[in-house]
């Protein structure tokens, strides 16, 4: 078997899983096409001959080294795309997951309406004949979407024995045959299926090596394949294989990641604690400072975080102790506030001694916040401590949204009203170019350079307007793509301590060049 990519989606790349007709279908000549005018109220994928994967990818700074082989549901004759396969896809890419929604291959639809066209053949003799002839198909697909995956983990940053596969209703079929009659090659690491149809003349011999399950269904599923569920996990536990099922009392059948304001809707947060208690949500490259905590205590410091954002939203605690302290310091040196987010924050941590104390230097930076944030802090983290000189580094997490959409404009407006308070308040101002970056590893797609060089140029023309000093740590910093030098950051977006390094002499300069301005 080989495997060929065959066109992109945007981000999404679209694998085809044969190269040339798939077997048991070479006969087949009709083409793959899409409904959305139908009784299921949502996109249906029908007349697929040709298999193809379409693979949604993490985030570098989340992988998680884990796969899944997403199965959307449909009868056999038609795929649910969006909410049992790439809403699916979105949720489990957000946990750092690589997902690969599998369009496998269908039984014949001659109207361009499939689920109409199913719902009418619905438990005749001639539906019943189309599904026993296309699911040993369909499940053949399956099983050669986890090799796909398995064969080609190095290619995309996965762990060959994190591979798994969920699947929704005749997507459960698929997913839960992958259970058996398996190769080293193309047995799944866990299986999920939801509502799955899987009756008991279905299961065969599990297997001594089968992998964990994770079973989704409700009782009042209007299939009634409730029992399927049930049965299957009364298997897999009988056999001493481990097993974790969610039955709940409503949600009927086909709620995938639709909302209905029901228990149900939660499955998939359900799915997700259960990957990571069984270790399938673990970082692949976690950063050094989160090697030294246990999961526990970083689950505690996600919730403690939350709890801040919600009640203390631009952090206002984080410095408030150092703030005490300093104001009750004498000094005889002026004292230089540095006012930022991460990348001042970090700098601390990367070179203590350019912050050593007889420098008067302080670092009051905050990894994520945006120039809103530092607007409402700006008074106690740097006019109250009285500084000669602020150096105020901002803009970068509003290009990458993370408060929600803000225009450049804006932006620009918010470092300038930090600029006038300071001036108000004697404190002379050094306005820092925004460093360079090409993308964003943890909100990939925003396309940031452009919109970093507008910001750059129109805080550059502030600065030489309003007798500022202009701190251009962009210049040196970019590379030919106005991305961070490869060799000066560990993310494209935050500095190394090499990147710091270049940083330092031209902050410095700036520094003796704001105290002579009057």
């Amino acid at each position: 078997m080989s495997f060929s990519a065959v066109t992109l989606y945007a981000q999404d790349k679209v694998i085809r899983l044969y190269e040339g007709a798939a077997p048991g279908s070479e006969s087949w000549t009709w083409d793959e096409a899409e409904n959305n005018n139908n009784a299921w109220q949502t996109t249906a994928v029908y007349n697929v001959s040709k298999p193809t994967l379409t693979v949604f990818e993490p985030a570098q700074r989340s992988a998680t080294g884990t796969a899944v082989v997403i199965c959307p549901g449909g009868a056999f004759h038609a795929l649910s795309i969006n909410s049992e396969g790439f809403d699916v896809a979105r949720w489990l890419a957000n946990k750092g997951v690589t997902c690969f929604v599998l369009k496998y291959r269908l039984a014949h639809s001659v109207t361009t309406d499939p689920v109409k066209e199913m719902t009418e053949k619905w438990g005749k003799k001639e539906f019943n004949e189309e599904n026993k002839a296309v699911i040993p198909l369909c499940i053949a697909d399956g099983k050669a979407a986890i090799a796909y995956v398995r064969a080609h983990a190095k290619e995309y940053n996965i762990n060959p024995g994190k591979i798994g596969i969920a699947g929704f209703s005749a997507g459960g079929t698929v997913a839960t045959a992958a259970a058996f009659d398996y190769t080293p090659e193309n047995r799944p690491d866990f299986v999920a299926p939801v509502y799955p149809f899987f009756p008991t003349e279905m299961i065969g011999t599990i297997p001594q090596d089968a992998p964990p399950m994770f079973i989704v269904a409700a009782t009042d599923d209007g299939l009634k394949l409730a029992p399927h569920s049930t049965n299957l996990y009364e298997k897999w536990v009988a056999a001493n294989h481990s097993a974790e099922i969610h039955m709940y009392s409503t949600g009927n059948h086909g709620f995938g990641m639709r909302v209905q304001h029901l228990p149900s809707d939660t499955w998939i947060d359900r799915f997700g604690d259960w990957l990571k208690v069984n270790g399938y949500l673990k970082l692949q490259n976690p950063p050094e400072w989160m090697k030294n905590f246990t999961d526990a205590q970083l689950d505690e410091m996600r919730k403690k975080d939350e709890e801040r954002q919600r009640n203390d939203w631009a952090n206002l605690t984080r410095y408030k102790e150092e703030n005490d302290k300093v104001a009750q310091m004498a000094s005889s040196k002026p004292r230089i506030v540095f006012m930022g987010n991460s990348i001042t924050e970090g700098w601390k941590n990367a070179d203590s001694s350019f912050f050593a104390p007889g420098k008067n230097y302080l670092d009051r930076g905050i990894s994520g916040q945006t120039t809103p944030q530092m607007i409402l802090r700006f008074r106690q983290d740097v006019i109250e401590l009285k500084p000669a000189v602020v150096v105020i580094l901002a803009g970068i997490n509003d290009i990458a949204q993370n408060t929600g959409p803000i225009t450049t404009e804006q932006t620009f407006g918010n470092i300038v009203t930090m600029a006038e308070l300071a001036r108000a308040n004697n404190i002379k101002v050094i306005i820092s170019s925004v460093l360079p970056a090409y993308d964003f590893p943890w909100r990939p797609g925003l396309s940031p350079a452009d919109k970093v060089v507008k910001l750059n140029g129109m805080l550059k023309d502030y600065s030489a307007k309003h007798n500022i000093v202009y701190l251009d740590y962009f210049t040196p910093m970019k590379d030919e793509r106005n991305g961070l030098k490869a060799d000066l950051t560990y993310d494209g977006v935050h500095p190394t301590l090499a990147g710091y390094k270049v940083m330092e002499p031209l902050a410095e300069k700036a520094i003796t060049e704001a105290m002579k301005r009057k």
